[in-house]
This record gives structure tokens, sequence and C-alpha cells, in this order.
């Protein structure tokens, strides 16, 4: 048995439309879902692509989703640690200055 990816309801494994809500089944060969980590690089590399591409295939393809959400958060608590830390060190640098 599976589930209907539209409305969740329990439908035959063989089945192809859903027979409560009517929508046709994904074929299965097609969608690649393997969360391979070169979506998480590219995440990380162009952050708003990794969140694009989570918005997109949050429902479709969860794992390569997931490891772009990843990257790309990554990315950006990375970004924000060394900004923080360059201004850290610039307003030391001020207060004693003023000192």
């Amino acid at each position: 048995m599976k589930f209907c990816y539209k409305c969740g309801n329990e439908i035959d494994s063989e089945a192809v439309i859903c027979p409560k809500c009517g929508v046709q089944q994904p074929n299965k060969a097609l969608i690649v879902d393997d969360g391979h980590i070169g979506w998480g690089v590219l995440g990380f590399c162009i952050p708003i692509v990794g969140l694009i591409l989570f918005l997109v295939w949050k429902d479709q393809k969860p794992r390569n989703a997931k490891k772009a959400i990843i990257g790309a958060l990554f990315s950006v608590i990375l970004l924000a640690v060394c900004i923080l830390d360059i201004f850290s060190s610039e307003l030391k640098t001020f207060f004693i200055t003023l000192f």
C-alpha cells in the first residue's frame, strides 16, 4: 500500500490515480530523491537557490529539499558569524581609541 501524494489517502500500490481526489500519482522511476550532497553544496554557495529549491521540492523531493535548505542555512549562519566577528573587532577598536 502507498499513500496519495496530494491528499494522503491510502491507495493501492499499483494505482495511477487516487480514487479519493482523482490526482494522478507521479511515476517513482522519474523522481530521483536521493538527497545528494551536491544540493547542499549548491545551497551553501548560492543560498537563495537553496531556499527556492526547498520551496519547490519540499513535497515532491523532500530529501533533496532538505539538503538544499541545510546548505543555505549553514551559509547564512556562517556569514552572520563572520559579520558579527568583524563588527565586534571594529567596535573594540573604536572604544580603545575613544578612551
